[in-house]
């Protein structure tokens, strides 16, 4: 298959976005991602995601749709919610959503009404903003009671979510998290769950690919709700799916359209579709066993650097660093690293006293670089990168020097060669 060459047409038809795009396409192809909700689609997903199915609206479900001429919609529709069953196991999968912020909502009108009572893990500790956040609809629309980690050892405290459940008997509990690099027991919440008649949600976003792959444990079979992005650790399309049970399935999906959208990004679906597929594929689980094992890898190689990590370590791709004992916040500390090449974010830990803005530490995952094709070795390089730039991130000489070594750690993992215009790569120009 020919590749599009998307910065050969843009710069023959739009030299001003032709400029950005290829920036992009530099800044990707020399830095080292390790934002963890950031993951790299292959070569085919990339190809397809701008398709002609973006010209059709399909408004409804499969077999059942308010425009004419959506035959092809049904059949690429249908082939995702297939695919993703075989990865999941789930009895009824809706994969319409644009986003996983939208996922949620949709459980969140299909499950419980506004002003009900929510139990989820509270954001400072590993939560989500749609978990309960005041800036959120789930802050503003429900009464959110708040779960933690043990500050002991920043495990889920699941005496105080037995007693929290108990005590407020909430309509929905959220498991799941975006910060939180310890195994989410699903059996437990499920268990305290059915002792209070609450409503179980699973948000596996982060996790997915792992789950998919067997990695992790899977919440079908605890959980009634089941949400998750499709581009982080499952390697897909940007955009979401819910899993339910069948004796939830028309109120999720009435749910999804009307109750929050309308026609579907028919594109995205197809990609989604394409990426499933791939994720079927033994090679799939080879990357998200490797994630797992660079992750590791990561969080002992900073440990050995005197680092000090949110749980001691990690059982996914997620290493949270604390940075509270080093005299530098998560936002002096990404900044610093991406000066020399390495993308991360700032992230708020369990017990903070900084603002989210400026957060007292920094989170780092391994899908991107997993999906580049480094392994540990590589993945211990770059620990030890990151730990000289957090012990002296203000000594401009050594962040040159590392800013060197992420060149040629970079240099040596290509992405989307074929996307270059003209074969050139960006290094000819300077990174």
């Amino acid at each position: 298959m020919a590749h599009k060459n998307v910065a050969e047409l843009l710069l023959a038809a739009d030299p001003d976005a032709a400029r950005i795009y290829i920036n992009e396409l530099k800044r990707q192809e020399c830095t080292l991602e390790m934002v963890a909700a950031e993951n790299f689609v292959s070569a085919l997903t990339l190809q397809v995601e701008g398709n002609i199915f973006t010209n059709k609206y399909a408004e409804g479900q499969p077999k059942k749709r308010y425009y004419g001429g959506c035959a092809n919609m049904d059949d690429i529709e249908l082939l995702a919610v297939e695919r993703a069953k075989k990865l999941f196991g789930a009895e009824h999968i809706n994969v319409q959503p644009h986003a996983g912020s939208q996922a949620n909502m949709a459980v969140y009108h299909a499950a419980i009404k506004p002003g009900d009572t929510v139990l989820a893990m509270e954001l400072t500790h590993g939560g989500h903003l749609t978990h309960g956040s005041a800036m959120n609809f789930s802050g503003q629309f429900y009464k959110i009671v708040p779960y933690h980690v043990r500050l002991t050892d920043h495990r889920i405290d699941f005496d105080e979510v037995a007693a929290l459940a108990a005590e407020h008997k909430p309509a929905m509990i959220i498991c799941g998290a975006s910060a939180y690099p310890r195994v989410v027991e699903f059996d437990k919440f499920a268990q305290i769950a059915g002792d209070c008649g609450a409503v179980l949600m699973a948000d596996i976003a982060h996790i997915a690919g792992l789950v998919a792959a067997k990695v992790h444990p899977s919440p079908i079979g605890h959980c009634d709700f089941v949400t998750t992005t499709t581009h982080k650790t499952l390697r897909g399309p940007r955009g979401a799916i819910i899993m339910c049970r069948e004796k939830d399935a028309d109120r999720l999906d009435k749910c999804v359209m009307p109750g929050i959208q309308g026609g579907p990004l028919m594109h995205s679906v197809f990609s989604k579709a394409v990426a499933f597929g791939e994720a079927l594929k033994p090679e799939f689980a080879d990357i998200q066993r490797q994630t797992v094992k660079n992750a590791a890898t990561l969080a002992q190689t900073l440990l050995d650097k005197d680092l000090a990590l949110i749980s001691g370590g990690t059982d996914n791709h997620i290493v949270l660093v604390n940075l509270s004992n080093r005299n530098i916040t998560g936002k002096q500390a990404e900044q610093a690293l991406e000066k020399v090449g390495i993308v991360a974010n700032r992230n708020t830990i369990p017990g903070e006293t900084r603002p989210p803005y400026v957060a007292s530490g920094i989170r780092f995952g391994t899908p991107a670089l997993t999906t580049r094709g480094l392994k540990e070795a590589q993945i211990a390089r770059v620990g030890n990168l990151i730990a000289k730039v957090l012990q002296d991130p203000e000594n401009e000489a050594l962040l040159k020097s590392v800013a060197g070594e992420v060149q040629e750690i970079s240099a040596a993992f290509p992405i989307y060669p074929s996307q270059w215009p003209q074969g050139k790569n960006p290094r000819e120009e300077g990174c």
